[in-house]
């Protein structure tokens, strides 16, 4: 069964927020490398392929069901930011907006009878509690850090154990 027009493109432009959650994370990762934090360059590096993973989800799954995958420009993300904390704001304020983005289709997929994609999209809302609790844990450590050099390089070691 083919999608409809408007879940086909409520998900075509989710997988262009999910690609740009990856080059943010992507910016951020290259900002910390630089700023010699390589633990949370390594623990940005994974979430930005993770992103790419999400948006490669939904267009198999475009796909599966005959839809067409409309790929659109991705815009500039930020490049710098003026602390470890700030970034991770950014980050926890982004993963809210993903995570109400992925509701609003969910909405839709409701409102349009569209189970099948319903079900595919409740991988995605857990998948965002988790996201959301990981990026706000982060920022809030952080700011109990309030710039403690001695603090950030601790921290900075316990980033970069992620995947291990």
């Amino acid at each position: 069964m083919a999608l409809k027009e408007r879940i086909e493109k409520l998900l075509n432009e989710q997988v262009n927020k999910e690609m740009y959650s990856a080059y943010l994370y992507y910016s951020m990762a290259v900002h910390c490398e630089s700023s010699n934090f390589s633990g949370f360059a390594k623990w940005l590096f994974l979430q930005a392929k993770e992103e790419m993973d999400h948006a490669n989800k939904l267009v198999k799954y475009i796909l599966e069901r005959s839809g067409n995958v409309t790929l659109e420009e991705i815009k500039k993300p930020k490049l710098t930011w003026e602390s470890l904390e700030e970034a991770f704001k950014d980050a926890f304020e982004h993963e809210k907006f993903v995570s109400d983005s992925i509701n609003n289709i969910v909405d839709a997929t409701i409102e349009e009878k569209d189970h099948a994609t319903n079900n595919m999209l409740q991988w995605f809302v857990a998948e965002q509690v988790e996201e959301e609790a990981s990026a706000e844990e982060i920022y809030e450590k952080l700011k109990m850090i309030n710039g403690n050099m001695g603090a950030l390089m601790r921290f900075d070691g316990e980033m970069a154990r992620r995947g291990e």
